[in-house]
C-alpha cells in the first residue's frame, strides 16, 4: 500500500485549457470488491481529448484525471477481493463515471476488481494497455443484447449459433476499435468478416476474409462490399466514422432485411439524404464502450481474457511510448488528436 498520503497526477483543471501537473492529488484507497494499484502505463484514446477540451464525462467533476487503459502493480485490496494479490500486474478500464478515481494519469489509482485482468507474463504492460477501451467498445457493439446482439462466444447459444454462415461488415479496419472487432468476430466463429480500410494482411492475420480498400468515393466502395456480400448484409459495425459518414455502412445493409448497424460515440442524426431507400428498412444501434455499464457481458469477457491473450485469440495492437507524467508531452498527444494528424496509440509510462 502506498504509504504517502499525495501523490502526482496530470489534471483536467479547465475545460479547452493543458492538462496541468499536480503534487499534490489525494491517493485513493480501494473500498469493496476494489484494488489500489501503483500505475505502470496510461494509455491515451481519441475520448481523452475530448474530455480535455469539452468536458466528455468530466465536466462537473473538476479538476479530474484522464486515460481509461490503466497498466499497474497490485498494492493493497478492498475487501471481498480473493483473485488478485500484492505485486500481481493487472489491466484495467476505468470508469467514465464523473468523479472517477480509476483513471491512469496518476501515480496510484483504485480499480474495480470484476472489471481488472491479471496480465500474463509473456504480455507485456504495454500490450495489455492497447485492450481496455479498444476492445470494450467492439465487444459491446457486436454481442450485447442492445446492439447488434450476437450471443457471446463463452456463452451456451454461441455453441448452436449459426456464425458460420453470418457475416459481419466492419468499417474502418484500420483503427484499433476495427481491429479488435474483427478479433473479437473471429473468436466468435463468423464466417465472413468483410472489412473496409486497413492493411490487408494484419487484417487477415486477425480473421478477416475480405478486406477491400476505402479509397476511391462512397459509391466505389460500395460497390466493392456489395460485390462480396450482394443484397444479403444484415449486420454493419462502423468503428471510425461520425454521422456524416454513417451512410456508407447503412447503404452496404440488405434492401430487402432489415438490417442493423452498430455505431461508436459521438452519435447524432445520419445525412438522410444520401441513404438508399431501405425497402426493410433499418436499425441504428449506439455504442457505449464501458466496462461498468454493461456487466453482465464485460465481467465474464475480463474473465477470460487472460486465457483468450495466451491462446492468441486476442492480439495487442502497435503502440508508442512516452515516459513520465509530463504535462507538455501528453498535450501534445491530445493536440494530434483535437487536430486530425495521425496518432500511433500512446502509453505514457509512470513508473
Amino acid at each position: 500500500m502506498a504509504t504517502a498520503s499525495t501523490q502526482q497526477a496530470l489534471l483536467v483543471t479547465e475545460l479547452g485549457k493543458p492538462l496541468t501537473l499536480t503534487t499534490s492529488r489525494p491517493i485513493p484507497q480501494p473500498g469493496p470488491s476494489q484494488i489500489q494499484i501503483r500505475v505502470t502505463v496510461a494509455g491515451l484514446n481519441p475520448h481523452d481529448q475530448k474530455a480535455r477540451d469539452y468536458g466528455l464525462f468530466i465536466a462537473s467533476n473538476l479538476p479530474a484525471v484522464i486515460s481509461n487503459d490503466v497498466v499497474g502493480r497490485v498494492t493493497a485490496l478492498g475487501s471481498s477481493v480473493n483473485n488478485f494479490a500484492i505485486g500481481d500486474r493487472v489491466v484495467s478500464q476505468a470508469s467514465f463515471s464523473p468523479g472517477s478515481l480509476q483513471n491512469g494519469l496518476q501515480q496510484y489509482a483504485v480499480l474495480d476488481a470484476d472489471f481488472t485482468a491479471k496480465i500474463p507474463d509473456d504480455v507485456s504492460d504495454d500490450e495489455a494497455a492497447t485492450l481496455p477501451c479498444n476492445t470494450l467498445a467492439p465487444l459491446l457493439a457486436i454481442f450485447d443484447p442492445s446492439t447488434l446482439d450476437f450471443p457471446a462466444p463463452w456463452t451456451p447459444e454461441a455453441s448452436t449459433f449459426n456464425y458460420a454462415n453470418t457475416t459481419l461488415l466492419v468499417i474502418g479496419g484500420g483503427s484499433s476499435c476495427g481491429k479488435f472487432g474483427v478479433q473479437l468476430a473471429a473468436l466468435a466463429g463468423f464466417g465472413r468478416i468483410v472489412v473496409v480500410g486497413g492493411d490487408e494482411s494484419e487484417l487477415k492475420s486477425y480473421g478477416a476474409t475480405h478486406v477491400l480498400d476505402r479509397h476511391g468515393g462512397d459509391d466505389l466502395v460500395l460497390s466493392r462490399i456489395r460485390a462480396v456480400v450482394g443484397d444479403d448484409l444484415v449486420y454493419a459495425y462502423d468503428a471510425i466514422n461520425p454521422p456524416s459518414g454513417q451512410h456508407l455502412a447503412l447503404n452496404a445493409l440488405s434492401n430487402t432485411k432489415r438490417g442493423k448497424l452498430a455505431r461508436l460515440l459521438p452519435t447524432g442524426p445520419v445525412n438522410e439524404s444520401k441513404i438508399h431507400a431501405k425497402q426493410a428498412g433499418y436499425e441504428i444501434k449506439n455504442v457505449m464502450g464501458s466496462s461498468h455499464l454493461f456487466p453482465n457481458l464485460t465481467k465474464p469477457y475480463w474473465e477470460r481474457l487472460p486465457q483468450y491473450l495466451k491462446a492468441g485469440s486476442i492480439k495487442p495492437l502497435r503502440f508508442v511510448v512516452e515516459h513520465g507524467l509530463d504535462a507538455d508531452k501528453v498535450n501534445e498527444v491530445l493536440d494530434r488528436y483535437r487536430d486530425g494528424k495521425k496518432v500511433i496509440k500512446t502509453h505514457i509510462h509512470l513508473a
